[in-house]
C-alpha cells in the first residue's frame, strides 16, 4: 500500500491527461520541476515508473493506466461528497467549472456576472476553445457544464438552450456589396472568405450553408478566432461569418458591415449541455436556471435591419 497525496494525485492526474509535465504545470499554477517532482515521488511511493517517453511524446506505463482509472474514480466521489455537503448546507457555493466555446465569450462574462452578484461563494473555472477539443472535453467529463452554439447530436446529453443567435456574413464597409439588397449567395462564389479553422463550430456552419448552395469555397485565410477575423475584414482582406453578438461594436463604430445574403441569417440557439445522467451540483444547477430566466434580459439579440432601399 503506498501514501500519496491528494495535491500528488491531481498532478499526476493533469499529466495523465494533458500527456505533458508542462501543460500539467500551466493548470496548477506551478513550475514543470516542481510538478516533475511530485511525480517522482509519487513513483517511489508506488514503486514503478507511472509514465514512459518514447521519442519526444509521454505515456501512462501499465501501472499510470490503473492509477489514472483510479484518480477518476477517486475525484468523481469526492465530487460527490462535496455536492452532497452543499445540498445538506442549503448553499449554492464550490467549484463551477464550465467548458465554452471561443465565440461564447462575447456573451458568458455578462451572464457569470451577473450569476456571481447573485451566488458569491461560487468559485468559476473557464476552459475556452473550439467546438471540437470543447466536445472532448465533454467525452472526458472534465468540466460541469459546456456552452455551444450548435446542437450536439451524435452524444447523450441533456440540453439546455438559453438564448437566440443569428449567424451573419460580413465585410469592410467599402466592400462592392455594402448596402445590395437581396444578395445572390452565388454572388459572393468569387469572393476572399475568411475561414475559422477546423474544429469551429462557426466554420462547420459556413461550409455547410456554402455546400446547401452548391459552393465548394477555398479559404482565403484560415484564421484562429473571431476576432482574427474581424480584425481581417477590418484591413479589406475579405469577408466572413460571425454571430451578430461578437459584431454589435464593430457595426455601432461602422468598422464592419452586414451583407444582406439571401437565405441569411443563420438562426441558432446557445444551449448549456452536460452528460445525460450527470450529478450536477447546486451550483451548476442554479447556473442553468439563471441564463435560461435572465440571458435574454441581459443580453437581449440585436435584430439587425436590413440596407434601407435605394
Amino acid at each position: 500500500m503506498f501514501h500519496a497525496t491528494l495535491q500528488q494525485l491531481k498532478l499526476f492526474d493533469a499529466v495523465a491527461r494533458h500527456l505533458s509535465y508542462t501543460k500539467a504545470a500551466e493548470e496548477a499554477h506551478l513550475s514543470q520541476p516542481a510538478v516533475s517532482i511530485q511525480i517522482k515521488r509519487l513513483e517511489e511511493q508506488v514503486g514503478t515508473p507511472l509514465f514512459e517517453k518514447l521519442g519526444k511524446r509521454l505515456f501512462p506505463t501499465p501501472a499510470g493506466e490503473a492509477l489514472q482509472t483510479a484518480c477518476e474514480d477517486i475525484f468523481s466521489r469526492l465530487n460527490e461528497v462535496a455536492t452532497r455537503i452543499d445540498e445538506l448546507r442549503g448553499e449554492i457555493a464550490g467549484p463551477l467549472r464550465i467548458g465554452v466555446v471561443s465565440t461564447a465569450k462575447y456573451i458568458l462574462p455578462h451572464l457569470l456576472g451577473s450569476f456571481l452578484k447573485a451566488h458569491p461563494k461560487v468559485e468559476p473555472s473557464l476552459k475556452v476553445s473550439n467546438r471540437s477539443r470543447i466536445l472532448e472535453r465533454l467525452d472526458h467529463n472534465q468540466d460541469d457544464l459546456y456552452i455551444l452554439g450548435n446542437p450536439v447530436e451524435d452524444r447523450e446529453i441533456a440540453d439546455h438552450p438559453f438564448l437566440d443567435d443569428e449567424l451573419m456574413i460580413f465585410a469592410h464597409p467599402g466592400h462592392r456589396l455594402a448596402g445590395a439588397r437581396d444578395i445572390p449567395i452565388q454572388a459572393l462564389r468569387d469572393e476572399r472568405f475568411l475561414f475559422r479553422e477546423r474544429g469551429s463550430g462557426i466554420r462547420e456552419t459556413l461550409e455547410a450553408f456554402l455546400a446547401s448552395h452548391g459552393l465548394e469555397i477555398t479559404p482565403y485565410m484560415t484564421l484562429g478566432s473571431g476576432e482574427a477575423i474581424k480584425q481581417a475584414a477590418m484591413a479589406d482582406l475579405g469577408i466572413g461569418m460571425l454571430s451578430t453578438l461578437s459584431l454589435c461594436l464593430e457595426l455601432d463604430n461602422g468598422l464592419l458591415t452586414l451583407l444582406d445574403v439571401s437565405d441569411l441569417p443563420i438562426r441558432r440557439q446557445w444551449r448549456v449541455i452536460h452528460p445525460r445522467g450527470k450529478q450536477l451540483s447546486p451550483a451548476a444547477r442554479a447556473f442553468i436556471d439563471f441564463v435560461q430566466t435572465n440571458a435574454e434580459a441581459l443580453l437581449p439579440v440585436r435584430r439587425l435591419q436590413r440596407p434601407a432601399a435605394p
